[in-house]
């Protein structure tokens, strides 16, 4: 499939007549017929049921029609965007992160990036002020990799790997808390143990790829000479906490995750000390970029 077929399927589900719909394409009616054939079988289901000279779309046509739209616009603004950047008219700025900083310093952090391309200071940079800031979820590990090729400028992850293309800080040590289902009585005690987490079934994530996360919190359990009892791995922390209200076992959670309000977890503190997680900050060395250093400054100035 390509994206010429998806073009002339959306044109002629938009006019329900393949002439009318060959004439805003400017080619010959048979051609574009074949063309909406091939796709269909190459899809394996009818897209359009023919009723004498007109068309309808079928129920699978109008999922088709519905979600390529979305991806044709998306790839046209992307489109647009890599013009604008080519022109020199806007810079494209990517930040990869992990779905638990989204709780933290990220938005406000994003808040500012997207306000400071509209910013009229006439001693700000010239070029920041046309800045697309791009977002991806990824995990530390794919962020450096992703930092390295250039697709991504910045990255917030969880855990330190020495590679000396890329040059970490810590922004801050959140503590870790123990998600429990709240559908279970409420902990005799204000704060949970390392001992008492470890007897408990536990919910590990991310799964993959690896190292994460979840070796960070391995990594403590065994510095106090814990072994975790895994019941279950999950690749997301939605997914997670979801097993958890399940009552498939606990996790442990950045602190900042309690703001995701949820009726079916608990969330109880942990006292043994070092039991927390840095949200770390990652970039090229070397990379000069001014909008960069406002970024790490910006973060350093109001990190926890």
């Amino acid at each position: 499939m390509e994206l010429r077929h998806l073009r002339y399927f959306q044109v002629v589900a938009q006019e329900l007549n393949v002439t009318r719909a060959a004439e805003r394409l400017h080619m010959a009616q048979p051609p574009l017929s074949r063309q909406i054939r091939q796709l269909e079988q190459e899809i394996g289901v009818a897209l359009f049921d023919r009723i004498g000279r007109g068309l309808r779309l079928t129920e699978a046509g109008r999922f088709l029609l519905d979600q390529t739209t979305q991806l044709t616009q998306r790839l046209e603004e992307a489109v647009e965007g890599t013009r604008r950047i080519g022109r020199g008219e806007k810079r494209w700025f990517g930040i990869g992160f992990v779905p638990s900083v989204l709780y933290g310093v990220l938005p406000d952090l994003i808040r500012e990036l997207r306000g400071s391309d509209r910013t009229t200071d006439r001693d700000t940079d010239r070029n920041s002020q046309q800045v697309e800031v791009g977002l991806a979820e990824m995990i530390t590990v794919e962020q450096i990799e992703a930092l390295k090729a250039g697709r991504i400028d910045l990255g917030f992850g969880r855990i330190a790997l020495n590679d000396p293309a890329i040059r970490q800080q810590v922004v801050m040590a959140e503590p870790l808390v123990a998600a429990l289902p709240a559908r279970l009585p409420a902990p005799r005690s204000k704060t949970l143990t390392p001992q008492g987490l470890a007897a408990q079934p536990f919910i590990l994530y991310p799964a993959r790829p690896r190292p994460s996360y979840a070796d960070h919190l391995l990594s403590l359990f065994r510095a106090q000479g814990l072994q975790l009892r895994v019941a279950q791995e999950a690749n997301e922390l939605q997914t997670a906490l979801g097993l958890v209200a399940a009552g498939v076992g606990i996790t442990l959670v950045p602190a900042s995750i309690q703001r995701l309000h949820r009726d079916d977890v608990r969330y109880c503190p942990i006292d043994a000390p070092g039991f927390v997680s840095p949200v770390i900050m990652s970039y090229r060395e070397g990379d000069t970029s001014p909008f960069l250093a406002r970024a790490v400054a910006w973060v350093m100035q109001r990190r926890g």
